[in-house]
């Protein structure tokens, strides 16, 4: 599609400020025509010179979904090279490419959704490869670059348009459009809150996209903190748009509204305005605007505000301007300047995670390459198609030469046999139809994919030998002598197809499942329709019935393969890791921390061949790997086009490793809280609060050059503390060296971070070099949020500032004193308790207070729990009690934690949202301060209690 000459510019004032050109515009737009631009595809207004829009254009690490571009390193791996400067520079050459893209097709869109901000809580959430860090500055830092990169450097308009993803609280892809997270005020303050603000403020920020969860109760999609505190921290009329189909999920999959127009209404009153629903078909979400109107459920003004918040957006972006875009012309694609950012980007991206001297490898080296992403380039849900590739065999080849290195993928080879004594059997290449040969002949993945009229998988007297590929959890892909893996088309045919497993579901997974008729027999269970594989005679399909019985067998284990290779090396890589696309992504999240079996397997039988084995972990997130008995381990994120060349030149030494980890690794699944429990303080989660033995810390990463840390000074001038400290190149190498600065408050009121990142910076020093780093920052960067009085307070105290090369890695450390804000008790008799900001609890969790605004708190299933609130102030005396509370069951309040001394049995009430007032006189008069303990049993919602005397 050819990009059309943009229209005669809508504004009859181009000299007037953007604001004052929207209220002339929005005055000539009828209310039919501002209800059309609610939805994601937006139409022309010709009438006007007002073109199509559409929001939305995924840009997570390149330009995503619109062909071949620049594929930068996985986000995660952006996130540890906790480089802000490179991490800009990526943006700028994403948001290049997008400009340049769509100069040529206008579908490329310039608000572009990225990047994802949601902090990396829990190891298993399958999306985990979208976001940066599980420590909000150091997300809020990355993010910032990358939207600042974005965004382009011109004071007016936008090179393109950040939204960020998703609000808020969003961690798991298990029932996520169903599943709440209870998220307790100062981890919503402290945590989850905090990535988005920094960023925000940053002024680089667009928008942002709500995700699919609730939070405390209620659909992120009618959250009142995108009003309460999201358009508070910007003068931009920031754009909210939806998340896809999560406008109709409020009435049809959480049934939190009984129609449409109410649930669209309540988004637009909460802010959302665009409206990604439905695909391109804008009939449904206009129907529904239109029936809130009618309603009375929305105004002419609310829908006024959501469309000047979308026309400030195509404003920045230049849109309305064409001859005064600075960005108009952009056409850099493909460069050599974008090609080198890619490999020094997954360079600086790979993490050494031990190293007991067999790193870096000599040049005359005989290197063993071996495991199941030895020769994979893999890519992600979110990637952008490669224009080039490079995988660790290809990178390793091109470094060390092809003569020294030796290859062994380690899958199973193996023949699947039929009830009936035949064999599966692949039609050979030159079977295929030539229309999906490239230029050269050779067969076109691309032409491929999905393709009905391929010959189908047959069966004969040979059959052909399938390499099977254990991904874990009984996940299997198989794949043709030729390299295409088998898929399963629209019409249930099984045909060798697929370059690579793929797509919104896979269609080239499968799982051989033990037969009940037959002792050695499985059946083929195809994952993506959920049905077994048959033979028939017009070919293999899947069906509902006529289950095919196989026997596997094996012509070569992969192990075997494995030791042959490593035996016969100096050296051995194993790389091993995930297919993005397999057991992990949108909408799955991983069950267990541990590598996948078989490449477990691969692992141990190369290093009982040679000890001098090294694993190289190419994955979207962390593993629990047993490294002790190997001299040496790396860890990088898929690291999109260069990915290979940058991991040869950090083994080969051409690169020291400052990759660090963004996220804590830990040691078993069993350090784990539940993937559900948002509490990162309740349940010591993530490295501000873990109170065991990761298995490599949070920051953590090893260089081949040796750094030292000295001059350790602090001063505090006014609100800010500036801290400096010099770091020194002891070693032998040119290195990069990630500084790192941490805080902790020595003698906390509440429970404050083991440690808590406040800045970072990776410097590049010569050997004998030395850099002098100087810090500023600001007070409140110590301080928490007070649940007792609803603020941040800098509690007045010691705080100590640990300066090293990780989280566990402190070179420096000195203790500050700092005036602040001594608390002071709850003053209970005048404000009462809100039930949500509890000090501590157990059993209960969050819920919405009303459908707008609020929180409560309930038991977990209607069971028990208990709230305890510190240093309640009586004064002198309270003898009565107020209880506001929904639902039933029986209120206990105790002091102090001793025995309940009042019992109250609530009325029942007639839904969540009907709370009543009752009033006791407890039998006695609480004084002076108190720890209030308050028991909650059954399904009782209780949103306030308060004192009177």
């Amino acid at each position: 599609m050819t990009a059309q000459t943009p229209p005669t510019p809508p504004f009859r004032d181009q000299q007037l400020p953007f604001a004052k050109r929207i209220d002339d515009l929005l005055s000539r737009l009828t209310l039919d025509e501002r209800i059309a631009l609610l939805h994601q595809f937006a139409p022309a207004v010709e009438r006007l010179g007002i073109a199509a829009f559409r929001t939305g254009q995924e840009a997570l690490h390149g330009v995503a979904w619109m062909g071949p571009a620049t594929v930068f390193p996985q986000a995660v791996g952006l996130g540890a090279t906790w480089n802000d400067d490179l991490v800009r520079r990526v943006g700028e050459a994403v948001s290049t490419e997008v400009r340049a893209m769509r100069a040529r097709d206008d579908r490329v869109g310039l608000n572009v959704w990225a990047p994802t901000v949601n902090l990396l809580r829990h190891p298993l959430w399958g999306r985990g490869e979208e976001g940066y860090s599980e420590d909000p500055k150091l997300t809020s830092a990355i993010a910032t670059a990358y939207t600042r990169g974005l965004r382009g450097d011109h004071p007016t308009y936008w090179r393109t348009a950040p939204v960020l993803k998703h609000w808020l609280a969003h961690n798991n892809e298990t029932g996520r459009d169903v599943t709440s997270s209870s998220v307790r005020p100062r981890v919503l303050h402290e945590y989850d809150l905090r990535a988005f603000r920094e960023t925000v403020e940053a002024g680089a920020v667009a928008g942002v996209m709500p995700a699919y969860n609730l939070v405390n109760g209620r659909p992120n999609h009618v959250s009142p903190y995108l009003r309460e505190h999201l358009r508070t921290w910007t003068e931009e009329e920031l754009l909210v748009c939806s998340d896809a189909g999560a406008p109709s999920n409020l009435v049809d999959s959480e049934h939190y509204f009984d129609t449409h127009e109410e649930a669209t209404a309540a988004a637009v009153l909460a802010g959302v305005d665009s409206f990604t629903d439905h695909g391109t078909d804008s009939s449904k979400i206009v129907e529904r605007v239109q029936g809130a109107l009618v309603q009375g459920l929305l105004s002419e003004a609310d829908i006024d505000a959501a469309v000047r918040r979308q026309l400030s957006v195509r404003c920045r972006l230049g849109e309305f301007d064409p001859q005064a875009d600075p960005y108009a012309g952009a056409a850099d694609f493909d460069t050599p300047a974008h090609r080198a950012l890619a490999q020094e980007a997954a360079e600086q991206a790979v993490v050494l995670l031990k190293n007991d001297d067999l790193l870096p490898l000599a040049p005359d080296t005989r290197v063993a390459v071996v495991g199941l992403l030895a020769d994979e380039c893999k890519l992600d849900w979110y990637s952008g198609s490669l224009l080039h590739r490079s995988t660790p065999l290809e990178g390793l080849y091109e470094r060390f030469g092809a003569d020294r290195v030796d290859f062994a993928e380690g899958v199973d080879r193996i023949r699947l046999k039929t009830s009936s004594g035949t064999y599966l059997r692949v039609p050979a290449a030159e079977e295929t139809a030539d229309e999906v040969r490239g230029a050269e002949g050779a067969l076109d993945p691309a032409l491929l994919a999905g393709r009905t009229d391929l010959p189908p998988l047959t069966a004969d007297a040979t059959g052909s030998e399938l390499a099977l590929i254990d991904w874990g959890e009984g996940v299997l892909t198989l794949r043709a002598p030729d390299g295409r893996y088998l898929s399963v088309a629209d019409d249930g045919y099984v045909r060798a197809s697929a370059d690579q497993p793929g797509g919104w579901v896979v269609q080239e997974t499968f799982r051989l499942e033990p037969s009940e008729t037959h002792a050695t027999g499985h059946l083929l269970k195809h994952l993506g329709t959920g049905r077994h594989v048959s033979v028939a005679a017009d070919g293999v399909k899947v069906a509902d019935g006529n289950a095919e019985i196989f026997e596997l067998e094996i012509t070569e284990r992969g192990e075997e393969a494995v030791a042959r290779a490593a035996a016969a090396a100096d050296v051995v890589l194993v790389v091993a890791g995930n297919d993005p696309h397999i057991n992990g992504r949108e909408t799955e999240d991983r069950t267990t921390l541990r590598l996948p079996a078989q490449q477990e397997r691969l692992l141990r039988a190369a290093r009982t061949a040679n000890p001098n084995t090294a694993v190289a972990l190419v994955s979207a997130y962390p593993y629990a790997l047993d490294v002790t008995d190997l001299p040496a381990a790396l860890w990088t994120a898929h690291g999109g086009q260069a990915a290979g060349t940058a991991l040869a030149r950090v083994l080969a030494g051409d690169v020291s490793p400052a990759g660090r980890l963004p996220q804590t690794w830990y040691a078993a699944d069993e350090d784990l809280p539940d993937l559900l429990d948002y509490d990162v303080i309740g349940a010591r989660q993530t490295y501000l609060y873990f109170e065991g033995t990761p298995l490599f810390p949070f920051g953590h990463g090893l260089s081949y050059a040796k750094f030292t840390y000295g001059n350790l000074n602090t001063s505090v001038n006014g609100d800010r503390l500036a801290v400096s400290f010099t770091v020194t190149n002891t070693g032998a190498v040119p290195a990069d060296e990630v500084a790192q600065l941490y805080t902790r408050a020595v003698d906390p009121s509440v429970p404050r971070p083991r440690r808590e990142l406040v800045a970072h910076r990776r410097v590049h020093l010569a050997p004998g070099a030395s850099a002098d780093l100087t810090f500023e920052l600001p007070l409140s960067a110590f301080a928490f949020w007070d649940v007792a009085h609803g603020t941040w307070r800098l509690e007045p105290g010691g705080y100590e500032l640990l300066a090293g090369a990780s989280s566990e890695d402190i070179h420096l450390r000195t203790t500050i004193d700092l005036d602040g804000t001594p608390g002071t008790p709850r003053p209970v008799r005048e404000l009462g308790l809100a039930a949500a900001d509890f000090d501590d609890q157990t059993g209960t969790v969050i819920v919405d207070r009303t459908k707008v605004s609020g929180d409560a708190m309930t038991p977990v299933d209607g069971g028990t729990g208990e709230l305890v609130f510190r240093n309640c102030d009586f004064g002198t005396g309270a003898g009565r009690l107020t209880v506001e509370a929904a639902g039933e069951g029986v209120l206990e309040l105790a002091l102090d934690g001793g025995e309940s001394l009042l019992t109250v049995t609530l009325p029942t009430t007639e839904g969540p949202y009907d709370y009543r007032t009752t009033t006791v006189d407890t039998g006695f008069t609480a004084v002076d301060v108190h720890d209030v303990h308050l028991r909650l049993r059954g399904p009782l919602r209780l949103a306030h209690v308060g004192f009177s005397g």
